[in-house]
């Protein structure tokens, strides 16, 4: 299995430590195809992207393109869940900068509404103290995410179960429906192989990226397709995969 894109990583824009070029330099070392530029979106309170760097990036990603063509970089962002409507933190005005939408799930994160502030946040974090809880909001977040999927054209959901309790098999059916892909996270390590099993019955897409936070790690795939091929899914179930 020969993973030839990379479609999350992260730079100096928010939380990484090079730069886009040096993402990109160290992609074409190791003879990826694509890479995707992905740093967190606006609502991200300590990481998160200025709205201005939308438009600086946009244009840096189209000289970069020009000055290395032997690879296509991605314009994306790492989007944050921000409501149990499914909002997202990419205004429609954005949107246009970008050539791959990501979205996932953070702490840190400026909600919405107070409301979702409560219900989104609050209680996820009450429930890793409280049992009570806990199918509540596995119900909620999957919910959320669900609403976010059909309100929004995303093509992958990062990390599904990491930082929050989601019911797969419910987010799997629905990525097949709209055409997100679920990822399968090298750094993280989720999706779990569990996960993965479940949501291959659903017939849903994966991609494995490494969410890579230096440079170094770009194309770092060992832990996903480890993960991948455990769970017994072929190139055919993964985007970004080739014999």
């Amino acid at each position: 299995m020969r993973i030839f894109a990379d479609y999350h990583t992260h730079t100096v824009y928010s939380h990484g430590k090079g730069t886009i070029e040096d993402n990109v330099k160290r992609a074409i070392e190791i003879g990826l195809e694509v890479i995707a530029i992905t740093d967190h979106g606006p609502a991200h309170v300590f990481y998160g992207l200025r709205k201005r760097d939308f438009k600086k990036m946009r244009e840096e990603i189209d000289k970069i393109n020009e000055k290395y063509p032997q690879i296509k970089v991605l314009m994306g962002v790492e989007a944050n869940l921000i409501s149990l409507e499914g909002d997202i933190d990419v205004p429609d005005e954005l949107m246009k900068y970008l050539d791959i939408l990501l979205m996932g799930y953070h702490e840190g994160v400026m909600p919405k509404d107070f409301r979702s502030t409560l219900q989104l946040f609050g209680k996820n974090m009450a429930s890793k103290y409280f049992i009570s809880l806990r199918e509540e909001m596995r119900e909620k977040n999957t919910q959320a995410m669900i609403n976010a999927i059909k309100k929004y054209k995303i093509d992958i959901i990062t990390h599904p179960g990491a930082k929050v309790d989601i019911d797969t098999q419910k987010l799997a059916k629905a990525a097949k429906e709209k055409g997100t892909a679920l990822e399968i996270n090298s750094s993280h390590g989720y999706m779990t192989v569990e996960y993965v099993k479940i949501a291959k019955k659903e017939g849903c897409k994966f991609v494995i990226n490494s969410d890579a936070h230096t440079p170094h790690k770009v194309g770092d795939f060992k832990r996903g397709i480890e993960i991948a091929k455990e769970a017994g899914l072929t190139e055919e179930d993964i985007i970004n995969a080739k014999r």
